[in-house]
């Protein structure tokens, strides 16, 4: 099933699934992007919004400044996660690229 949230997350990232930069995928039973493997985004499962793969800083940071939130399912935070409720399709290109250059040096 696809929501407008998951189809708003699709749209953005129709782009770089075209280029091959990054590629379809499954996590925690859903669909993802993946990098070289790595996970890098999903659509947030909950509602609308952006799920993505950072460095633990730079989610703090975003955190900090009411941009995004923790990323806990089943409670459980996972640091290296922000979810993005709001859609700004500059701040979600952005993040997705910075998200693609952390993943991509995890994998090396």
């Amino acid at each position: 099933m696809t929501t407008a949230g998951s189809a708003t997350f699709w749209d953005h990232v129709a782009p770089l699934l075209a280029s091959g930069a990054a590629e379809h995928g499954t996590i925690m039973g859903g669909p993802c992007l993946r990098v070289h493997g790595e996970f890098l985004a999903m659509p947030y499962h909950r509602g609308p919004g952006l799920v993505v793969k950072l460095p633990r800083e730079r989610v703090t940071a975003e955190i900090a400044q009411g941009r995004g939130q923790s990323f806990a399912p089943a409670g459980r935070v996972f640091r290296e996660w922000l979810h993005v409720p709001e859609y700004d399709p500059q701040f979600w290109t952005d993040l997705l690229f910075e998200g693609m250059v952390f993943v991509s040096g995890e994998s090396k």
